[in-house]
């Protein structure tokens, strides 16, 4: 009993040598021993996360404020338009910094031309404001799928060059492969971490654009009810 007690503490000490050892290594030191091409890899990786935060970031704020539609918005313009008052309707949606109000602003411009050529102009002016809403998301979906491919590329690299070495040196021991081993892997970790908050990223700027385009269409129809509401 005594035995196995002295043996555990023995592989206790060793084990906490061994993570002291580990621990003196920084990221940074990581990333340096892999060589230029290793660092290439990780600038690259840092270029796109920064590039992926600020477009996230950047969409976010937009797309909230685009869905932002002041509940009155509609009543003061079917107000003004009963009234007669086309010209009050008008600056109201210029005082309106929103897509909603953009539409409905070209569907005044059209009044006293047919329904059919109404809904056209409005809808035109719906896919021009969704192609804005959507600007920069096939980038960051780009780099959704790019990030982790270039984390592997840096692994395979990483491999390969701790593999000729393994070949090339006489004396290998186990610590200096499992030190280029996983010298290799954190490419692929920081790749598959950007790729991933990237990825989610995306899905929830394309799920907030898909809540705008609703309400767009949404203000759309109740536009044009409200204009074949003097003909009923």
């Amino acid at each position: 009993m005594l035995q196995h007690t002295l043996l555990l503490f023995q592989t206790a000490e060793g084990l906490d040598r061994e993570g002291e050892g580990v621990g003196t290594q920084s990221f940074f030191d990581i990333i340096t021993q892999g060589g230029p091409l290793g660092i290439i890899i990780v600038l690259v990786l840092l270029v796109l996360s920064v590039m992926a935060i600020y477009i996230f970031v950047e969409r976010y704020l937009t797309i909230k404020r685009a869905g932002k539609i002041d509940e009155n918005f509609m009543n003061n313009i079917r107000a003004n338009v009963q009234s007669g008052n086309i010209n009050g309707a008008k600056a109201l949606c210029q005082t309106t910094d929103s897509p909603v109000a953009r539409m409905v602003e070209k569907g005044l411009q059209r009044i006293g031309k047919p329904l059919r050529d109404i809904d056209a102009a409005i809808e035109n002016v719906g896919n021009l404001e969704i192609f804005k809403l959507e600007k920069n998301l096939s980038t960051l979906a780009s780099i959704a799928g790019a990030a982790p491919m270039i984390g592997f590329f840096g692994t395979v690299t990483g491999m390969i060059l701790a593999f000729y070495k393994m070949a090339t040196e006489q004396n290998v021991t186990p610590d200096v492969l499992a030190g280029g081993i996983y010298q290799a892997l954190i490419t692929t970790a920081f790749g598959l971490f950007i790729g991933i908050l990237a990825f989610v990223g995306y899905n929830l700027l394309v799920a907030s654009v898909e809540k705008v385009v609703f309400k767009m269409e949404r203000t759309t129809v109740e536009f044009m009810d409200l204009l074949q509401e003097p003909s009923a």
